[in-house]
């Protein structure tokens, strides 16, 4: 069962990973919200920017998403 506390320590870092990447998350919202018939690929940039946010504030944490 070791796995599982290790998934449970990672998903209680989710609340400071998310919280660094504010900016980010936002654009991205803005940017689906914004579109009347959303489709695959319309935000692609701008979700690309959120995720790479995500992964750096992981990994400055010293875990993985």
């Amino acid at each position: 069962m070791e796995s599982v506390s290790k998934a449970k320590q990672r998903f209680k870092q989710y609340p400071l990973i998310f919280g660094k990447c504010g900016k980010e998350a936002s654009v991205y919202a803005t940017c689906v919200l914004k579109q009347d018939n959303l489709m695959k690929d319309n935000c692609v940039t701008e979700f690309q920017g959120f995720k790479t946010c995500l992964q750096m504030s992981a990994a400055k944490l010293k875990t993985r998403i």
